[in-house]
């Protein structure tokens, strides 16, 4: 995680999915290092990156312009907080 990027803001980030996507797991159990997509992932899909790219639009601001920043972006929680901190500085 970007060492700016708040706890808060992973928490933040981490009940967003929960609720964005039904998850059946608590804020509390995703990790922030675990990867969102993948083997050893949450198993997520391409739909569900769409809802999460609309979800952080309108929560936090962040607009996702194409598939090479969101593949960066939508890697794991942390790296999520990290764009959303570096939105919010600028």
């Amino acid at each position: 995680m970007n060492e700016f990027a708040t706890p808060a803001l992973s928490e933040e980030i981490k009940a967003l999915l929960v609720e964005t996507l039904m998850l059946p797991q608590a804020p509390g159990q995703l990790v922030d290092d675990q990867p969102l997509f993948g083997p050893g992932g949450l198993g997520l899909d391409s739909v569900d990156a769409l809802q999460i790219v609309v979800a952080l639009d309108k929560a936090y601001g962040l607009k996702i312009k194409d598939v090479g920043e969101a593949q960066a972006i939508l890697k794991s929680v942390a790296t999520i907080a990290s764009a959303v901190h570096q939105h919010r500085s600028v």
